[in-house]
């Protein structure tokens, strides 16, 4: 009898626990939710990595204030970086991998969590449109090399030599030590990643690059990679990365950002511990040397930061308050 009353007082106990702790993550749920209530939003806000940023920036905003969507402006200002020949790490102009083929990765997000991506895509000057078309027009999330290729040319998108001669020239001189090495913050290995917060509240995001110069055919670093190079949940925020893509991928970043945000950090915090995560899982690596990782996010209601492993990373942010400028990310070491 007495064995009896001991599991029952237990078991009631146990049951208690449970419906406290459920209690209290819906108190948590309530007390994010009523924080975000409560603050005026800032929208729309347009987010960009590198100071190519600033370009893509003013295009997308043009597109918003059109009344474009925000997939389209997203799509129609990261284009501004993928058709530049300036720009070495984007599109048309970025530095080729060690066989001398310019090979493209790319991802867009919308608000309903719909995805699309390409990777190792060569000669087609806008990877970000073809992720748009694997997004709308296919049961994929992802194509890659020449199925994606294929796919492209099917949507009527032109085939074209995006080797320019000054990247081709850089690639030459680079053939003659043949040495895989990348430089910090020399946009040979980073991306344009954006995200947006539209007028009606809702976040949308974009990244697309060459990768890494010099790297070896086939790579695929972490742009095209939905969790890893980008990421967004609409109730939550966004996030995007920029750098290293391999160090990205090992800890899928900007995942790890926008749930850090769902918990209740704000974007700096988030992005913070993330950036803390890599160093402390690089710091005897052999990538050490020359890691560079930087993320820039945005929550519900406009609050955006960047944050970076090493000094000098910056981004563009665009809105109605103070227009298009450049803003320099903090970073973990000095």
């Amino acid at each position: 009898m007495s064995d009896r009353r001991n599991f029952i007082k237990k078991a009631t106990l146990g049951t208690v626990g449970i419906s406290t702790a459920f209690s209290c993550v819906g108190s948590k749920e309530m007390k994010n939710e009523k924080a975000f209530n409560d603050k005026p939003i800032r929208k729309p806000l347009v987010l960009s990595t590198w100071r190519h940023g600033l370009a893509a920036n003013e295009e997308a905003w043009k597109q918003l204030k059109n009344g474009e969507s925000t997939l389209d402006a997203i799509v129609a200002g990261v284009g501004v970086s993928e058709a530049d020949p300036n720009v070495a790490s984007v599109g048309y102009g970025g530095f080729p991998d060690r066989e001398g083929e310019v090979t493209l990765d790319a991802c867009i997000m919308d608000s309903n969590s719909n995805c699309g991506s390409v990777s190792f895509l060569q000669n087609i000057k806008h990877p970000i449109a073809v992720a748009k078309k694997v997004m709308e027009k296919t049961p994929h999330v992802m194509l890659s090399g020449e199925g994606a290729l294929q796919f492209a040319l099917s949507e009527g998108f032109i085939k074209e030599n995006l080797l320019t001669n000054r990247a081709e020239n850089a690639w030459k001189k680079w053939l003659e030590n043949s040495k895989y090495k990348p430089v910090i913050n020399i946009e040979n290995h980073d991306t344009i990643s954006m995200l947006a917060l539209d007028e009606a509240g809702d976040l949308y995001g974009g990244c697309t690059t060459s990768g890494a110069a010099w790297k070896l055919h086939g790579r695929v670093g972490d742009s095209p990679i939905i969790g890893a190079g980008l990421f967004l949940d609409n109730d939550v925020g966004a996030a995007a990365a920029t750098g290293l893509g391999e160090a990205v991928i090992r800890t899928a970043g900007s995942a790890m950002v926008v749930e850090l945000m769902r918990q209740g950090k704000t974007p700096m915090e988030a992005c913070k511990e993330i950036v803390e995560r890599i160093y402390n899982k690089h710091k005897n690596h052999k990538d050490m040397e020359y890691l560079q990782v930087g993320f820039i996010a945005i929550n519900k209601v406009g609050d955006y930061a960047g944050y970076s492993v090493r000094p000098g990373f910056n981004y563009a942010i665009c809105d109605d308050e103070k227009g298009n400028r450049m803003e320099s990310a903090l970073s973990k070491m000095t």
